[in-house]
């Protein structure tokens, strides 16, 4: 290849690793908070398909992305709620539950989505980082979604809030014992309802950038299993805020490889390129879901050992 190539299938990976990664990184930092408080929400790809549907009907309907991209953040948390608030009641698990809330959100989300699939909705304005060269492949590349910068600005801002502020450490001692917590005079179930509702309403703009931005379209197959996914991604960050910028970022990469490549011309094993983020999913989980132990900064209340 020549160099011309290198530096645009460099910029396809890097500006792909970005612009594919917004969703993993609402989404791993939406279910960190989560599982940070004790509890599991599979639910997740449903509530991104769901607000991917509603950001695009909001925007659509209101002829604004922003109005759009907060319709979408209200549907994932109304939907996290919900799996907060059943999953609160005696006898009721989290797994069982996060399975029906997904197939509720992408059923409801299909159902009502159907008059969306041909009209187009206003976009999320691209920053644009390639003015530095004269490609357009580049400058192409490193278009990148506005909603970026409001993604770390929340990894930071989780991450400062656990290690610095009272419900910060009342989300985490809700996580590691439920009993301590209790002990202590802390509504249990208030927190963790509170914690899945927020986590479901960052994982919806996640949802909103799957159809305002990249790929920038509504239609069933929008998500590809990128809320499921995300709940590995929080296990290979460690339970970590800012951890899940740089996975969010690695799954993004692999993700963008096949058209990085495809955009140089090397159509070969494009099909196969597009499979490295389910086989990294797949490595992750054998790696670090070892029976009878825990994973590595798993909160307490998580473990397999309990």
């Amino acid at each position: 290849m020549t160099n011309d190539q290198w530096v645009a299938m460099a910029a396809g990976i890097i500006g792909g690793g970005m612009r594919v990664g917004v969703p993993f990184l609402f989404v791993s930092l939406g279910e960190c908070l989560t599982e940070k408080s004790g509890r599991i929400n599979l639910g997740l790809e449903g509530v991104l398909v769901f607000s991917a549907m509603a950001a695009f009907g909001g925007a659509y309907l209101t002829g604004s992305p922003w109005l759009g991209v907060l319709l979408g953040a209200l549907v994932g948390a109304m939907l996290a709620a919900l799996h907060g608030v059943l999953c609160s009641l005696p006898g009721v698990n989290d797994i069982a539950t996060g399975i029906a809330l997904m197939m509720l959100g992408t059923g409801l989300a299909f159902y009502l989505g159907k008059p969306l699939i041909q009209p187009q909705a206003p976009q999320i304005p691209a920053i644009p980082l390639g003015w530095w060269s004269d490609s357009p492949v580049v400058r192409a590349a490193l278009d990148i979604n506005a909603l970026l910068p409001i993604g770390l600005l929340v990894a930071v801002v989780l991450w400062w809030a656990f290690a610095n502020t009272r419900l910060g450490l009342l989300v985490r001692l809700a996580g590691d014992s439920a009993n301590a917590a209790r002990a202590l005079g802390y509504p249990v179930n208030g927190t963790r309802i509170a914690a899945t509702t927020l986590g479901g309403f960052i994982a919806g703009l996640g949802g909103a950038s799957l159809s305002l931005f990249y790929p920038g379209s509504w239609n069933e197959g929008i998500s590809s299993g990128q809320g499921l996914i995300a709940v590995a991604l929080v296990i290979f960050a460690r339970w970590s805020p800012l951890r899940c910028v740089g996975a969010a970022f690695l799954f993004g990469a692999a993700g963008a490889l096949g058209p990085a490549l495809q955009s140089i011309g090397v159509g070969w094993g494009y099909h196969l390129f597009n499979t490295v983020p389910y086989v990294l999913t797949l490595a992750i989980l054998v790696v670090s879901c070892k029976p009878g132990s825990a994973a590595k900064g798993s909160p307490g209340e998580l473990s397999m050992t309990r």
